[in-house]
């Protein structure tokens, strides 16, 4: 199973997501997507799973919910948009993961790039940073990776340019 994983679009898509996801069986997207127009492109991939961002309209807020918790190929996952990372989680977020304990934690917000192990917790922990052209990162990013026989494997990341550029 081929992941594509994105966040913070804020209504932009470079091109470039698409030559990249071209391959992958799903797509999810970590929030803050921007409007609906950017949603229905992303509609078009085989599979796409995303949740709303804090900074998504009442659309995208009734189209996608805040959460989302589902098995693929054998893991488990926990999505959402603002989540923290390791040691620095919301407590509403800790208290959940403790109780939860998904296999991947996957947020977006910080617009951060961040793979790490939550060893306290037991999951991996992804944020695929920012590829939209709003906030301060400095470059654009993604990231794609594989589950197979029930593990994360070939994670790589992917990156898209200077933010202020179109390409």
């Amino acid at each position: 199973m081929r992941i594509g994983l994105m966040s913070d679009t804020h209504a932009h898509l470079d091109d470039q997501i698409f030559d990249f996801f071209k391959d992958c069986d799903q797509v999810w997207h970590a929030g803050d997507i921007g409007n609906t127009a950017t949603a229905d492109r992303l509609e078009s991939f085989k599979k796409f799973r995303a949740v709303y961002g804090n900074i998504d309209g009442h659309e995208l807020r009734a189209q996608y919910p805040k959460e989302l918790h589902f098995e693929c190929a054998g893991i488990t996952v926990w999505m959402t948009h603002i989540g923290g990372y390791p040691g620095r989680y919301p407590k509403y977020i800790y208290n959940k993961l403790k109780w939860y304990k998904p296999t991947l934690f996957i947020c977006g917000h910080s617009h951060i790039l961040k793979i790490m192990r939550d060893k306290e917790i037991g999951c991996l922990h992804m944020n695929p940073g920012a590829c939209g052209l709003h906030g301060f990162h400095r470059v654009k990013t993604l990231i794609r990776f594989s589950i197979k026989n029930k593990k994360i494997k070939d994670v790589e990341v992917i990156e898209l340019g200077l933010r202020g550029k179109l390409k």
